[in-house]
Order: C-alpha cells, then sequence, then structure tokens
C-alpha cells in the first residue's frame, strides 16, 4: 500500500501512531525477521478459534503485528512457517479473511462488532475525537457492566480519513468550522476508518475482552447522504465495510434546497406512507404532509441507493448472516428547528415503505454540547412527544450532542424511553485526557498539558478579535462564559494582550469553555500551532504531534482510563442501562486500581 510507504519513510510507526493505515503490519519482511529472532511480544489472551485452528496475536516493537496459527495451514495470505506454527500479516485483506473464519466457527464471536444482542434498541456511543487510547477505559466499563456499547463511533470522513489514498494525494475535501473561521481538512482524527476498525478488533484481542462474549458496534456516525458526497460515495461504503451500524445523515442534500414534485413521487409510496402515519395515531395537515415529502424524498432516495450499496459491500465481504448485519439510524437532528413529531412519523413511514427500517432516529431537542438541558419539565415533554410515535414505530431514540447534560436530563431519556435510546457522547473524552494530563505527576505529562492548554489559549485570543463575525462571537462567548465560571471580570476586550492576560492568570484547568471548544484541534496540528493553516495536518509534521498523545505515562493512562469509565458508568446508571448495585460495585472495583497494568489486566477478568 502506498500508505505504508509513506509511512515508513518518515518513520511513523502503529506503536506511536495507530490506525493511520488500514494494516497493522507496515513491514512485513522485518516483522517476519522478528518472529523468527523471538523479538516479538504474544498476547495469550487473545488467543480465539476458527475453523482452520486456533490463533494468537504477536507484536513487534514497531507495533506491526501478525496472526499466529497453531497449525500448518494457509487460510490466509502471505503466510511463514516457524517453529511448527504460521505466521501471516495482519493486513486488512487477511482482516475480512479472518472474520469469515472466526463468524463460521462461531455466530456469537465477540471480537468483531456486530448488531447482537440489544445493540440495537438500547446503546451508548462512544466516540473520541482524537485518539484511540479510550478503547481499554470502555472494553473495562462493557465488561464490569456486562453491558454492550457502541465502543467505537466516529463521523465519517468529518472525523476519519476515509480514503488514504485521497489523503496521500491531497484530495481531501475540507470541513466548515464556522467557530473557528476556517475548514479543517477531513479527518481531523488523523486515522482511517479501516485503521480504526481494524484497531478496535486488535484491542479487544490484546485485552482478552472478547472472552467476555459481550457484544459491542461500530457506528459509522453522520455518513453524508448527496450533495457533494454523491461522486465518493463508493469510497464512504468500502471504507466503513467493517462498521456494524451506519447513521444517515441527510443534511448534505436537504441543504441544496431542491424538493422533488409531489406528481414525481410514486403514488404507492405516498400512500402507504401516509397510512403508516395514520396507522401511528397522527393526524396530518395535507398541505404540510405533501410538503415534507417533497422535500425530502430526493434525499431519501439517495438514503435508498447507499443503504443499497452497504448491503451489497457485506454481502461481497462476508459470508455469514452475524457478518453482514447492521443497525441503522436516521440522523435529523442536524436540520433547522425541533424536530416535530409529525415529520418524526413521516420520515419513520417512509423508511419502512422503502424497506430500510431504522433502528434509531435522532430527532432536534435543541442540544447544546456539553450543556446540560437547563429545564427538566420541558425536556420530558419533548421526549415523550417523540417517544409516542417512536414507539409505535419499534425505534429507538438517538441523543446527538449527548455529551455534559445532567444526571437529571439522563434520567429523564432513561425513563420516558425505558432506556430504548442512544446516548452519542465524544468530545467528553478529550476533556477527560485534558484532565488527566493536568493531574499526572509525570514530567513529559505535564509538558504535553502546558503546550496544549497554551494552545487553546492561543486560539482563544486569535479568535476574539477576528474580522470574522461568528469566529469573534464565539471566541468571546467561550472566555467570558470561563472568565465569569472563576468570578474574574468578563470585560477583557481592549486587546488582545488585555483578553491574553485575563486567560493566563485563570488557573490552567480542563473545566474552562475554551479548552474544551477548541482542544480537539491540538492533535493533528503541526508543531502544536494555533494556526489555522497548521489545523489538521496529514503530514509527517501533524503526525509527530499526534505521537506525543500516544507517549503518555502510564499513571496518565491510568488516570484517563478511570475518568472514561466513571463517565460511561454514571450514563449507564442514569439512563437505567445497568441498575444502581451494578454500576455501584463497578465503580468499587475501578478505584481499587493502583497501576494501569492492574486495571488493564482486569478487563478480561
Amino acid at each position: 500500500m502506498s500508505i505504508n510507504t509513506f509511512l515508513l519513510k518518515n518513520r511513523i510507526r502503529i506503536a506511536q501512531n495507530p490506525c493511520v493505515s488500514p494494516d497493522f503490519c507496515l513491514d512485513w519482511p522485518a516483522l517476519q525477521a522478528d518472529i523468527k529472532a523471538g523479538r516479538v511480544q504474544e498476547y495469550a489472551k487473545s488467543a480465539f478459534a476458527t475453523k482452520a485452528g486456533g490463533f494468537t496475536l504477536v507484536e513487534s516493537a514497531a507495533g506491526d503485528c501478525a496472526w499466529k496459527l497453531a497449525a500448518a495451514a494457509t487460510p490466509l495470505a502471505d503466510g511463514i512457517a516457524h517453529a511448527g506454527a504460521t505466521y501471516f500479516p495482519a493486513s486488512w485483506a487477511n482482516l475480512l479473511k479472518l472474520k469469515n473464519l472466526i463468524q463460521e466457527h462461531d455466530a456469537a464471536s465477540t471480537i468483531f462488532p456486530t448488531a447482537g444482542a440489544k445493540l440495537g434498541r438500547s446503546t451508548l456511543g462512544v466516540g473520541a475525537r482524537f485518539t484511540t487510547l479510550h478503547w481499554p477505559a470502555v472494553e473495562w466499563a462493557m465488561s464490569a457492566l456486562e453491558l454492550g456499547m457502541t465502543a467505537n463511533q466516529n463521523s465519517i470522513p468529518r472525523e476519519l480519513v476515509y480514503d488514504v489514498d485521497a489523503m496521500l494525494e491531497n484530495r481531501l475535501d475540507t470541513v466548515p468550522f464556522p467557530f473557528i473561521g476556517t475548514n479543517v481538512p477531513e479527518g481531523h482524527q488523523g486515522q482511517s476508518v479501516e485503521g480504526m476498525s481494524h484497531g478496535s478488533v486488535i484491542s479487544r484481542l490484546k485485552s482478552g475482552f472478547h472472552h467476555r462474549k459481550i457484544a459491542w458496534s461500530f457506528n459509522a456516525d453522520h455518513q453524508p447522504i448527496g450533495g457533494k458526497f454523491d461522486v465518493r460515495e463508493d469510497a464512504l461504503v468500502k471504507g466503513c465495510l467493517l462498521a456494524s451500524y451506519i447513521t444517515f445523515d441527510l443534511s448534505p442534500e436537504l441543504a441544496l434546497n431542491q424538493p422533488a414534485k409531489l406528481a414525481d413521487i410514486p403514488a404507492d409510496v405516498v400512500s402507504q406512507t401516509r397510512a403508516r402515519v395514520a396507522a401511528a395515531g397522527l393526524k396530518l395537515d395535507d398541505a404540510a404532509f405533501n410538503k415534507l415529502l417533497e422535500t425530502v424524498w430526493t434525499p431519501m432516495q439517495k438514503m435508498k441507493r447507499r443503504d443499497d450499496k452497504y448491503a451489497a459491500a457485506r454481502a461481497a465481504a462476508f459470508t455469514t448472516d452475524v457478518g453482514r448485519k447492521y443497525l441503522r439510524e436516521l440522523s435529523i437532528d442536524e436540520l433547522p428547528g425541533l424536530t416535530t413529531p409529525e415529520t418524526t412519523a413521516i420520515m419513520l413511514a417512509l423508511c419502512e415503505v422503502l424497506g430500510m427500517p431504522v433502528n434509531f432516529i435522532a430527532p432536534a431537542f435543541g442540544f447544546q454540547k456539553n450543556t446540560p438541558y437547563p429545564d427538566n419539565a420541558a425536556l420530558q415533554k419533548l421526549i415523550e412527544a417523540q417517544w409516542n410515535v417512536c414507539q409505535k414505530f419499534g425505534v429507538s431514540i438517538g441523543f446527538h450532542s449527548g455529551s455534559g447534560k445532567s444526571a437529571e436530563n439522563y434520567q429523564v431519556m432513561g425513563r420516558v424511553t425505558g432506556s430504548a435510546l442512544e446516548i452519542k457522547t465524544s468530545g467528553r473524552y478529550t476533556y477527560e485526557m485534558g484532565v488527566a494530563l493536568s493531574q499526572s505527576k509525570n514530567a513529559a505529562d505535564a509538558a504535553l498539558w502546558r503546550d496544549w492548554y497554551r494552545f487553546t489559549i492561543d486560539m482563544a485570543v486569535a479568535g476574539a478579535f477576528s474580522a470574522d463575525p461568528t469566529e469573534q462571537k464565539m471566541a468571546r462567548v467561550f472566555i467570558t462564559t470561563s472568565l465569569t465560571a472563576a468570578g474574574k471580570p468578563a470585560d477583557v476586550y481592549a486587546s488582545p494582550a488585555a483578553t491574553r492576560a485575563a486567560l493566563e492568570a485563570l488557573p490552567p484547568s480542563a473545566e474552562h469553555m475554551f479548552f474544551f471548544e477548541y482542544n480537539f484541534l491540538y492533535v493533528l496540528a503541526a508543531g502544536g500551532r494555533a494556526e489555522k493553516a497548521a489545523l489538521g495536518d496529514h503530514t509527517p509534521a501533524g503526525y509527530a504531534q499526534r505521537a506525543r498523545f500516544y507517549a503518555i505515562s502510564p499513571e496518565a493512562r491510568l488516570i484517563f482510563a478511570r475518568r472514561v469509565a466513571d463517565y460511561l458508568i454514571f450514563l449507564a446508571e442514569n439512563t437505567g442501562l445497568a441498575t444502581a448495585e451494578r454500576c455501584a460495585a463497578a465503580r468499587k472495583l475501578l478505584h481499587g486500581y493502583q497501576t494501569y497494568d492492574a486495571f488493564f489486566d482486569a478487563i478480561s477478568r
């Protein structure tokens, strides 16, 4: 692969920068030499059975991995025999073959993400905007709570590189970030979707989590439908092959504002949709019904086309029903205004009529990221109106922008829906890393924290005096909120120097709003610079920056893991996904570990 050549040339190795390449072996000849010289680590807990025999995972110091088969056979490609076993490189192609071998042998295997158990009804969506360092904590939480989660979730292509060749050829599009007044290249986490798919499987095997037999899923979030994404939807489908859960986002096509004509919509679709909505108990004004159908007809046709491609790709690549099945979510939370029950009903009915029933739908509730909803009584009414529709379609509610809500907010969500919900969280875990680094006594961790925090101050000050009105307004909101929360005067905009002095006078803290809002942009900022041209840098400079996080100490890793797991326990308890007794027992276990190794070892029990 060209990406492997690029990584090796620039000394970017998996151990310090995982999931960039779809492969988890960049240099097979070197790994073969390491295997023959005994310079690899074998993960005993990774053992699993297939119809071809038993496998374990081995890894070199560079992070290159291979599958060790305890037999003289060649079910995968490019194998070498050594000491009575056969070793195969952990390539993307071999991973796909391995999935079939595993699931043909055991349909209940939980090595790969699936759509099984209760994942299509109740789940917590765990994303992260910057690294994969949260994964062990997610595995621990699932194990301790005996609760499957959407343990891998990212927006594609906004956060993950959808095509590494496009990255190398500088063909990645950009994503608008109005609050910083610029566009940032797609894939601003720096890793590829196939690499993250591969890495999540590797992670579950290293910890032995798969022995717990707890199903988990991988959500390819906010899959853009229509608009400029028409020309590359095949690449999106290809990249998301291992995702067991697809979120369809119609907003790119809707943004074109090109409604169809009612006469162009098949009459049977109109009549069946109208009848299904009526059966759900909603009375619709004919004009409003027709207008909404005209608005969404073209986007829904494109969603159907994309869904058919996802199904076809899985049918071609995988040999089992469990390997081909995936969950669906319809995202309508980014449409203007609050979603009405009538809109939800029509969209769900259309999905049924078009033969792609969804498991989750995400209406707009007016949520702000990392901000509690201020009125629980009002929130309950909003959710009840949606739930009265969703339960009649057998569909759960997806709560997007779900991080940072209050315990009472989550209790309302769980109580109204009977825990038939999904809470999407993402930015929370970058914040938790900030807390972990700020608390670590390790000198390198402290240096990373100082640099990261300074970056967010630089971003905030530059934004507060930007000529772009949106950027300036948002930066001043972040700054004013931070100062006010600390009990400090907020009239600090006489000059950039005055603003900087006010922020630098605050005790450094991950709690400050300006840190929370800007922090994720640091991970791929070339040289750690708070310059717009440095953001989302997919060159060696950007990846050198990303490697700093993977070099954090075991102390910081333990603090981070505890905080991530604590937050997941909090969510599970307050949404009703786990009992209070189970959550209390998990917390007691969590805070008893004195080392990161002890924490990690406990994942597999």
